[in-house]
């Protein structure tokens, strides 16, 4: 006669079909896997997203305090670069160098913090005769 494991007057021993390995849980452990490393290229990919958006806001405003410094160059440099600084505080991000030559403005701005700073340069100022351009307008 067999013992039967019994709860309750239910069989309760495992029914394995003959030739099949038991290996019960392991879609569990896979799915925990999957998870995982979806999680992490999740993460990756939005490191990379603020990596990008610091770099536009630096660009903007590295762009936007170079504009400003060349629109006020006649009132001497250090007033052209306190109208630069100005802007990219309003912007958001901070003036790291700033010279005026000139009617010629070179800015460098930067942007974000720890792993995630960009610093960006920009010029502005008159238009220069070049090959294949018009001539600027009086």
């Amino acid at each position: 006669m067999r013992r039967r494991a019994e709860v309750w007057g239910r069989d309760i021993r495992r029914r394995v079909r003959p030739g099949v390995a038991a290996d019960q849980g392991s879609a569990t452990v896979w799915s925990v896997g999957a998870i995982a490393v979806l999680c992490v290229v999740f993460g990756v990919v939005l490191a990379l997203g603020q990596a990008v958006v610091v770099r536009h806001r630096a660009a903007g405003g590295a762009d936007l305090a170079a504009l400003a410094a060349a629109d006020h160059w006649a009132e001497g440099g250090p007033a052209a670069c306190a109208r630069a600084g100005r802007v990219a505080t309003a912007q958001g991000v901070r003036l790291v160098r700033c010279e005026v030559a000139g009617e010629i403005s070179d800015v460098t701005a930067a942007s974000g913090r720890g792993p995630f700073t960009a610093e960006v340069r920009a010029r502005a100022g008159p238009p220069t005769d070049r090959p294949g351009l018009p001539p600027p307008a009086p």
